[in-house]
C-alpha cells in the first residue's frame, strides 16, 4: 500500500491534528459539521518529513497525490486548474500542529499567468472585473516572489508607491485596471532582474514551488528559534493546505475579516473583530486601509453577517472554547477560511474559563487546565 500523503477536507477531522496540522484538521472539522468551507486538501506533516529525508525534494508520489487532490478540487468546484475558460485559482498555506510565527506566509491567487488573466477578462468585459483580475495577478506575483522565491517585499512595495505617487492617489484601491496591469508587468521584470529567470507561468510548477516553500519554511531561522524556545520537536514538520480561492477583492459586495467569539483582552462574551470591503486577507492586517469593526458588517452584508453569527455559535458549541476565525465574503456569500482556539490575555483566560463552566461547556477541572500558568 502506497503512503497516503494527501487528505481532502472531507477525509479528515480535528483528531488528526498531528497528521494534518492545526489548520488542516480544523478545516476538515468545519467541513464535517457543515460550515461553508471552500473544498480543498491537506498535504500531511509526514510529507514534510519525507521532503527532508529526500534531500529537500518533493518526491513524485507526493506530487502525484497533490495533483489528484487538484483534480478532486476541480470536480468539487466546477473549475479547472490552468484552464482559460474557467480557471481554478488556489491559495497555499502552511499549517503546523502548533501555531508558529516565522512559518511561511500564505500565497493567494496561485494559478494565474498572462493567458489565464487575458481569458478571464475576455469572459467578463466589466471594467471593475478587469481591475479585480489585474489586482489579483499583481498580488500573486508579489507574494510568490517574496514568499516562495525570497526576493523580498520591498522591491515591489517601492514600485507600488512610485505608481501611486505618479497617479496622485493614496490607496492601492484607487489604482485603475491599467495601472495594475502595468504593475504586474513591472513586477515580472523585477522578478527576472532579481532571479535571472522568467516568472513561472505553468500553474503546476507554481504549485510545486509553493509546496516546497512551505516545507522549507519549517527549517527557517525564525521557526527554529521559536521551536527551541517552546519545546516543539523538529520532527513534527508542517502540513500544507491547498484551497480554492474565494475573492474578498472581487467587488464592493465582497470583503474579508478576522474575528474572535469573545474579547481576547478582557474575556467578555461579545464578538470582536475587523472587516474590510473589497479586500484580500492580508489587507486587514497590513494596515494600508482602516478596517471597519465587525459589527458594521451587519449594515453592509446583513445575510452574511447573520450566517456568521450562527457559525460563531456553532463553533463555540463544538470546540467548547473561544474561537479565532478568518473568513471571506464573495458576492455577499460567506466562506470560512480558518478557525482555531483563540489566544487571550491572562485576565481574559480566567474570565473565559469561568464563563465556559457557567455556560456548561467545561467542567471546573477542564477549565482549570485551560489556564496557562506561564501567562
Amino acid at each position: 500500500m502506497a503512503n497516503k500523503w494527501v487528505y481532502t477536507f472531507k477525509e479528515g477531522n480535528m483528531t488528526m491534528r498531528n497528521l494534518l496540522g492545526g489548520k488542516g484538521a480544523n478545516l476538515a472539522e468545519m467541513t464535517e459539521i457543515g460550515l461553508p468551507v471552500p473544498q480543498g486538501f491537506t498535504i500531511t506533516t509526514e510529507a514534510c518529513t519525507q521532503y527532508y529525508e529526500d534531500g529537500r525534494k518533493i518526491n513524485d508520489e507526493i506530487m502525484a497525490q497533490a495533483m489528484d487532490g487538484v483534480k478532486w478540487m476541480e470536480e468539487q468546484n466546477g473549475k479547472k486548474f490552468g484552464d482559460l475558460q474557467n480557471p481554478l485559482l488556489v491559495s497555499v498555506r502552511s499549517g503546523a500542529r502548533a501555531s508558529m510565527p516565522g512559518m511561511m506566509d500564505t500565497i493567494l491567487n496561485l494559478g494565474l499567468n498572462d493567458e489565464v488573466v487575458e481569458a478571464m477578462i475576455k469572459g467578463n468585459p466589466d471594467p471593475a472585473f478587469e481591475r479585480f483580475v489585474y489586482d489579483s495577478y499583481r498580488r500573486f506575483i508579489q507574494m510568490f516572489s517574496d514568499v516562495v522565491m525570497e526576493v523580498g517585499k520591498k522591491y515591489f512595495e517601492q514600485l507600488i508607491d512610485k505608481m501611486k505617487e505618479e497617479k496622485g492617489v493614496k490607496f492601492d484601491v484607487d489604482l485603475t485596471a491599467a495601472d495594475l496591469k502595468e504593475l504586474a508587468t513591472q513586477f515580472k521584470a523585477e522578478y527576472k532582474n532579481q532571479l535571472g529567470t522568467d516568472f513561472p507561468s505553468d500553474p503546476v510548477e507554481q504549485l510545486k514551488l509553493a509546496i516546497e516553500a512551505v516545507f522549507r519554511s519549517w527549517d527557517n531561522p525564525r521557526a527554529n528559534v521559536y521551536r527551541r524556545d517552546n519545546d516543539i520537536p523538529y520532527s513534527w514538520g508542517t502540513a500544507v493546505n491547498v484551497m480554492p480561492m474565494v475573492f474578498g477583492n472581487l467587488n464592493e459586495e465582497s470583503g474579508t475579516g478576522v474575528a474572535f467569539t469573545r474579547d481576547p483582552a478582557t474575556g467578555e462574551k461579545k464578538l470582536m473583530g475587523e472587516f474590510l470591503k473589497n479586500a484580500q486577507g492580508e489587507d486587514v492586517v497590513a494596515g494600508v486601509r482602516t478596517p471597519m469593526p465587525i459589527t458594521q458588517m451587519e449594515q453592509e452584508f446583513p445575510e452574511a453577517y447573520a450566517e456568521f453569527l450562527k457559525v460563531c455559535e456553532t463553533l463555540e458549541n463544538h470546540y467548547h472554547d473561544m474561537q479565532d476565525m478568518e473568513f471571506t465574503v464573495e458576492n455577499k456569500k460567506l466562506y470560512m477560511i480558518q478557525c482555531r482556539n483563540g489566544k487571550r490575555t491572562a485576565q481574559a483566560a480566567l474570565k473565559i474559563a469561568c464563563d465556559l463552566v457557567d455556560e456548561g461547556h467545561k467542567t471546573e477541572e477542564d477549565a482549570g487546565a485551560m489556564i496557562d500558568p506561564r501567562n
